[in-house]
Order: structure tokens, then C-alpha cells, then sequence
């Protein structure tokens, strides 16, 4: 399953297209201010808001926000955590994702907490990662 997602995600370009189709169905808006007046950035992927005049990407206020994980594996993570029927531990995530177990339990507490808090959008980011 890690290599069909690695597969339909082959880099981060990649993977923040799909994030905003899912969470920016309307189209980019700034995440400080609701702003829908942006310049999109000489940086790939990035937009400066020209309201609260602040940089942003998809990825502000995501569990995604500021990772140094590919966002490849926080995909299949995500995938594991919402699937998995009896908890998998956090040694047999990092195991997985080849990282270590303490980014992986920490991977799981924010997977875990983000459900919980907006369930409907996870719905549709794993019902698209499928």
C-alpha cells in the first residue's frame, strides 16, 4: 500500500495539489485573516495574502504544518491510524514509514486528534487516498 501511495504521490508538488483540492474546494484562502485576495508566491505552492499581507500553503494550521516527514508518509499514516481496526503501535508505524518510533507515536497523536476535530475532512482526504 506505502508504494501505491508513493506511486500516486510522487512528490511533494504532488501532494499539496491534492491537499488543496480536498481542503480548498472554492480555491486558496488565507488561513490568518479568511482572506480570498492572494498573489501566488515565486516559492512553489506558496500564496502571500495581500489583506493581512502574510505568506501561507495548504498546509497552515494542518496537521501537516511545518513537517519535515514527506507528506507521502503522512499519507500512509494516515491511511493505517483511520484503518487499522486494533491500534498499531507507534514502533510498527515508524517500522513502516522508516522513521523513528517517536515521530510516529507523535504522527499518531496528531492523526488521532485531527479525526476526532474534523472528521467529515479526513473522510474525504482518505475516501480520495483510496
Amino acid at each position: 500500500m506505502l508504494k501505491q501511495v508513493y506511486k500516486r504521490f510522487p512528490n511533494n508538488d504532488r501532494c499539496i495539489e491534492f491537499l488543496e483540492g480536498v481542503i480548498w474546494v472554492d480555491g486558496p484562502k488565507c488561513p490568518y485573516c479568511g482572506s480570498l485576495n492572494y498573489t501566488l508566491a515565486k516559492e512553489s505552492k506558496r500564496y502571500h495574502c495581500n489583506t493581512c499581507n502574510t505568506s501561507f500553503s495548504v498546509t497552515v494550521n494542518t496537521i501537516f504544518h511545518k513537517t519535515k516527514i514527506d507528506l507521502q508518509k503522512w499519507f500512509f499514516a494516515i491511511l493505517l491510524v483511520y484503518d487499522y481496526t486494533s491500534r498499531i503501535s507507534a514502533r510498527n508505524l515508524g517500522e513502516v514509514l522508516e522513521i523513528t518510533k517517536d515521530s510516529a507515536w507523535l504522527m499518531q497523536k496528531k492523526i488521532r486528534k485531527s479525526i476526532k476535530e474534523n472528521e467529515v475532512l479526513f473522510k474525504k482526504i482518505i475516501d480520495k487516498l483510496k
